[in-house]
């Protein structure tokens, strides 16, 4: 990491130059191309999907995605009624007309009368589009709310529901990242007290979030990115962005208050904090590949979106933050802390004992000293937080969980007060027949269908002549997201379904989106013992080969535990109970959404896996270097404390600024990792993983001999303290006539590499522009990439064939890293 932070240091203007220019080549097709995302989901094999697959081959128009109209009459009267079906009819009429729009079945029409409440003041109208609700375009949709709403007055109450219009009203949901951002400012103003200090973290998580959201658009045109991946890229992006840079930032100033130059402080940092940020960075990146064992294409798709989005901002944190330090040099400190170098010659490079630092060496001292007393407390604190998890119910959640006042809430308000609660999620069943005398088998499911308890109305539509299908819409008693109708799905497959086929060449599926959202929770219950265990067991063997011990991981893996359990029962008992739910803006109680159970443990495990690696890289470096167990803890929790702490408050706000964006599964991920955030910093690592390590002593440490050969040796401490170099008051001139250190293989690659990104992009663009030009843009890039692949190693052993050859060029100043040599520097003097 010295080499790296050295180049970037005193190529400053050369890497801000290549960041920018990255930044403008994945701009430039991104608004070109624009993006792709798609919401489509299908689980082949489930019994939803088969029922769906088999309406989309044989009816088309059917499988397309069906929304309602609910009108309602404020005063006495009845739908029926002339001046209301005359004004109802004519709207109908209207929408029947529009884009994306295939059919409108009208409350008036032959068999609408099951349309219409008992009272006669509610009905609904059934809007079928020719697509899926993902693949309706949103202005289509936008101009059928439009003209439905048209109709209102002050009697007359008209409210949409369905899929596309659900879809349609988060288009407009508001961003928040900017709240987030501002509120981590403040936080880095207060920790830094400058305001260099403050932009640099928040600078750099900006432009590695803009590359990476940018690649994660781009990415949508070759594969499919559900709406929510950007979003939950940006979320994770933008926390572990600002993170990674305060420690890295943290790290420099206090190198420079201990009197380094600005390039010995910015090696110094990347060679330690550089390294703890590189590792843990790779930590969240394998967490979240993690979701690719489901196999389960939008999920594992969510997982390589968040992981780019963590790559961009640790490659951010070691280039273009070293750059940005040596572009502004001492001013990162306080004119202060500037004036108070000035009065004092330099010192040894030990971090310096300050009040804040000795505030968190007297809590270290009380944890020591009461450690199983702290504890057990942190235990109960974190067993009362994960009590509400225990009655966790897994879902989706749908319109009855909207904010009031949103026409989705409204209409399947109505619908439930009009029609029964179950109105909001009718069961589909997918009948094929074979042959003519399955009549009446289906004839005997539908009786069955409709004597079975919990069903309020079943109705089944003409069997077509052309593909023998017929389906039939079941109503139940219960509202969608009532355990008693999963019970009916289940009793309706193994049961009554069973039954009518037998005996005939009947094939039944029970589908609709109530069916599919229990079969989804019912898949990723079944994976997530798999999955917990895949990550869990490449979390442990990362920092088992990091800290050359076998307990640490353990305890890691098993705070990891803790803090998901907390995390989730502040999100079951705010979602799924409905502590504050409506105050937040983000409806009413429900069930937690299926696939929050194992992006939250892929993004939890690595964020922790942060958090666990800067607190115990400190206390192994300090065991290194004094082999005492409760010495090293009290160090490590001292002097990382307060940046654990900062760095989680800075989390929380980023996290919960996504909660006021008012879309409830962005919000869920919002309060489970702020939560998962404050108890992991201020509870586990404060308190918990500290009291532990007192409590196992030396054991801390133990790794079995023939472990320790067979796991490969990896350094995230970086240089010892006593191989460092003392501060200088300035670096010394390069000697003149002195032969240049070689270049680096990999850098001139690097080049190459931006060279030949340009030519992809502008031979793509040139198929419909200046495509001659363009290519050979291409071509030209390409023959230096080879011809480098074959001249460039030659030289390079050249030039250090060369450098080895005269000894005197090894001891120029300037020539070597500070932080590459490892004889003392007094024995250097």
């Amino acid at each position: 990491m010295s080499a790296l932070a050295t180049w970037c240091f005193r190529h400053r203007l050369l890497v801000i130059g290549i960041w920018a220019t990255l930044l403008v080549a994945l701009a430039v097709p991104y608004a070109t191309l624009g993006t792709s995302y798609s919401d489509a989901f299908s689980l082949p094999g489930l019994e939803s999907s088969k029922a769906q697959a088999r309406l989309q081959a044989s009816e088309p128009r059917q499988a397309g995605d069906t929304d309602q109209i609910v009108v309602h009459l404020r005063h006495d009267g009845s739908i029926r009624d002339t001046a209301v079906r005359h004004k109802v009819t004519s709207m109908l009429d209207r929408v029947a007309t529009l884009p994306s729009v295939a059919s409108v079945s009208s409350m008036y029409g032959p068999e609408g009368a099951v349309r219409i409440s008992e009272d006669g003041r509610t009905a609904y109208a059934t809007v079928t589009f020719d697509a899926q609700a993902e693949r309706i375009p949103a202005a289509d949709v936008t101009r059928v709310i439009d003209t439905a709403r048209a109709a209102r007055d002050a009697d007359l109450q008209v409210e949409l529901g369905g899929q596309a219009i659900s879809s349609a009203a988060e288009g407009r949901t508001r961003s928040t990242e900017a709240i987030g951002l501002v509120a981590a400012g403040i936080i880095l103003f207060a920790a830094f007290g400058s305001l260099l200090g403050m932009l640099l973290p928040l600078l750099v998580a900006v432009a590695a979030l803009g590359a990476g959201l940018l690649t994660v658009g781009l990415t949508s045109q070759v594969m499919t990115l559900g709406s929510d991946a950007p979003t939950v890229a940006a979320l994770i992006g933008l926390g572990v962005g600002i993170d990674y840079a305060l420690f890295i930032v943290t790290r420099h100033r206090t190198g420079l208050r201990n009197g380094l130059t600005p390039e010995q402080a910015v090696i110094r940092a990347l060679d330690t904090s550089g390294r703890a940020v590189v590792f843990a960075g790779l930590t969240v990146v394998t967490a979240l590949l993690g979701l690719l064992v489901l196999r389960i294409g939008p999920l594992s798709a969510m997982g390589i979106s968040a992981a780019t989005a963590v790559l961009a901002t640790v490659i951010a944190a070691v280039t273009l933050l070293p750059a940005l330090l040596g572009l502004f040099g001492s001013r990162l400190l306080t004119r202060r802390q500037r004036r108070a170098l000035t009065t004092r010659t330099p010192e040894t490079g030990e971090p310096q004992q300050r009040g804040t630092t000795r505030a968190r060496g007297r809590w270290a001292g009380q944890v020591e000293r009461h450690k199983a007393l702290f504890a057990l407390i942190a235990l109960l604190v974190v067993t009362v937080l994960s009590l509400p998890t225990l009655s966790l119910r897994l879902g989706t959640s749908d319109a009855g969980n909207d904010p009031r006042g949103t026409t989705t809430r409204a209409a399947y308000d109505l619908l439930a007060q009009g029609f029964g609660p179950g109105s909001n999620g009718p069961l589909v069943l997918v009948a094929q027949l074979t042959a003519p005398s399955d009549r009446s088998a289906l004839d005997r499911l539908l009786s069955a269908v409709r004597a079975t308890p919990g069903v309020a109305s079943a109705t089944a539509e003409p069997v077509t002549a052309a593909t023998r299908l017929s389906a039939i819409d079941v109503v139940p008693t219960a509202a969608p997201q009532d355990e008693s109708t999963s019970t009916l799905i289940t009793h309706l497959r193994k049961d009554v379904v069973p039954a009518a086929e037998r005996g005939s060449g009947l094939t039944v599926h029970v589908g609709g989106s109530t069916a599919a959202a229990g079969d989804l929770a019912d898949l990723l219950a079944g994976k997530l013992p798999m999955f917990l265990g895949v990550i869990v067991g490449l979390g442990c063997l990362l920092l088992m080969v990091a800290f050359r011990s076998v307990l640490v991981p353990l305890t890691a893996a098993v705070m990891n535990l803790l803090a998901s359990a907390a995390s989730f029962g502040v999100v079951v008992a705010v979602f799924q109970w409905g502590w504050g739910s409506e105050l937040l803006g983000l409806g009413k109680a429900g069930p937690v959404e299926a696939e929050l159970p194992v992006i939250m443990l892929a993004i939890l495990f690595g964020l922790s896996m942060d958090y666990q690696v800067f607190l115990v890289s400190r206390m192994h470096e300090e065991w290194e270097r004094t082999r005492d167990n409760h010495r090293a803890v009290r160090v490590g929790q001292a002097e990382t404390g307060r940046l654990i702490n900062a760095a989680a408050l800075i989390m929380i706000c980023v996290f919960t600024a996504f909660v006021l964006g008012g879309e409830r599964v962005i919000a869920e991920y919002g309060v489970g990792l702020a939560a998962a955030a404050a108890i992991d910093a201020f509870v586990l690592r404060t308190v918990l993983v500290p009291s532990l390590m007192h409590l196992l002593g030396r054991a801390n440490w133990w790794l079995p001999a023939w472990l320790d050969r067979v796991l490969p040796h990896v350094s995230i401490e970086g240089a010892r303290p006593g191989s460092w170099p003392r501060p200088t008051a300035a670096p010394p001139l390069r000697q003149v006539g002195a032969p240049r250190a070689p270049r680096s293989v990999a850098v001139a690659y690097v080049w190459w590499f931006f060279l030949g990104l340009f030519g992809v992009h502008h031979f793509y663009l040139g198929r419909t522009r200046l495509g001659l030009l363009h290519l050979c843009t291409l071509g030209i890039c390409g023959l230096g990439w080879l011809a480098d692949a074959f001249t460039l190693p030659q030289k390079v052993r050249s030039a250090n064939a060369r450098t080895a050859g005269n000894p005197s060029a090894s001891r120029v100043v300037g020539s070597e890293s500070p932080l590459s040599a490892n004889t003392p520097t007094t024995a250097r003097s």
